[in-house]
């Protein structure tokens, strides 16, 4: 591959951008020959072949099995190496934290959820995280030390001024000041913090609806109502880390909320947020409405009412795509983004019915029309996301074969 304008054209500047090539490739496709690799990149085959003899002797790539059923001899395939590294991820909520190892190629090796319920914790965070991140090791039959970094997915943010978590006041004892430091003192790796829903969105823009977009906005709704904001291909964090913090929207429909980080809630939230759906359903007369936590009855309303689609059903549908609309259009208006990723289990348990009508809804509320999509990544989308997040530092460490 030719070295772009301004780039050091040294041989060992060159091998490593073909490296990282080939790496790249490998990953995207699974198992290639050298031929192929060659022909993807660009390079002869003498050179491809030193650059996967040079790959194999670093340990980042293996031999594994050869190609059958064309003409001609088989050919030797190459993979990356699984075991070259290793990163984890961990999701936070006030109920749990879920920890999983994924090797370097993005396959989850290992995984663990340790219960925290109660709105006092029964131990230290810093205990809750190293327990649940061990349990993660202990499955990948790894050890702590093995692993080359840390993203914790939590609701909120941490203020990079003050290093405190804020807009999560129902996370119990995540919000001591000194929290970060004793996390750090307890983790022998790179540890970083990151949005939930932001997670999300990276999930969406690496593997699913969002692939090949750079600006786009993410809506989610599940425990509670956000979005996260990609712009020229970025997360946009804003400048405490709020960026994103749409439940406190003022929108029409719903009383004006001052204080809303104290009063724990906003127009857009209850206009539309996973509480205001079984509220819906009451007003059209809908029963039985099931039993359960707010988040789950809302997505199971939401099913129901998207496989009926017809009565009463398919009214929930409108009145929650019109909230939706409502908030969305000022999200659109200021950001003009080429496309909305509906996320979390509120909105993909609606599916296409919901989909269409809340970009019919949009349509006519905002002058910018983006096109809409429902997400793709549907298991524990922030654990994923924060594994993503994790990989894609730990490949460029790892695989720059510069130094």
């Amino acid at each position: 591959m030719a070295g772009t304008a301004g780039t050091p054209g040294t041989p060992r500047v060159l091998r490593a951008m073909n490296d990282r090539a080939a790496l790249d490739l490998l990953l995207e496709h699974g198992p290639l020959s050298r031929t192929r690799i060659g022909k993807l990149t660009g390079l002869s085959k003498p050179t491809a072949s030193q650059l996967l003899a040079r790959l194999e002797a670093a340990g980042l790539v293996l031999p594994t099995g050869t190609t059958e059923g064309r003409p001609g001899p088989n050919a030797q395939l190459y993979e990356v190496n699984p075991a070259a590294a290793y990163a984890a991820g961990l999701d936070v909520t006030p109920e749990r934290v879920l920890a999983a190892v994924a090797d370097i190629t993005g396959r989850t090796v290992g995984a663990y959820e340790l219960l925290t319920p109660g709105r006092r914790p029964a131990r230290p965070v810093v205990h809750q995280v190293t327990e649940a991140l061990d349990g993660a090791v202990k499955a990948a039959g790894l050890a702590r030390d093995e692993l080359r970094r840390l993203v914790i997915g939590t609701p909120g943010a941490f203020d990079p001024g003050t290093g405190r978590l804020r807009y999560a006041s129902h996370l119990p004892g995540w919000h001591s000041p000194a929290l970060l430091d004793e996390l750090a003192a307890a983790l022998p790796m790179p540890v970083e913090y990151e949005n939930d829903v932001n997670l999300v969105a990276i999930a969406e823009q690496r593997l699913g609806a969002a692939r090949g977009h750079g600006d786009f906005v993410l809506l989610w709704n599940e425990g509670g109502l956000g979005a996260a904001l990609v712009l020229g291909g970025r997360l946009h964090r804003g400048w405490t880390g709020g960026a994103g913090e749409v439940g406190f929207l003022p929108v029409p429909g719903t009383p004006l909320v001052r204080q809303v980080s104290k009063a724990g809630s906003g127009g857009y939230q209850e206009l539309a947020g996973s509480q205001a759906i079984p509220k819906i359903a009451r007003e059209l007369h809908i029963s039985p409405i099931p039993n359960g936590p707010y988040a789950e009855v809302a997505a199971a309303l939401v099913a129901q009412a998207a496989d009926i689609n017809a009565g009463p059903y398919r009214r929930l549908l409108e009145k929650y795509a019109t909230g939706l609309a409502t908030g969305l259009a000022s999200l659109v208006s200021v950001l003009d983004p080429e496309l909305v990723v509906l996320s979390g289990a509120s909105l993909t348990a609606g599916g296409e019915p919901l989909r269409a009508l809340v970009q019919a809804e949009l349509e006519e509320l905002a002058a910018a029309r983006p096109r809409l999509v429902v997400g793709d990544v549907r298991e524990h989308p922030v654990l994923r996301g924060a594994l993503e997040s994790a990989l894609a530092t730990t490949r460029d460490e790892v695989f720059d074969t510069s130094r």
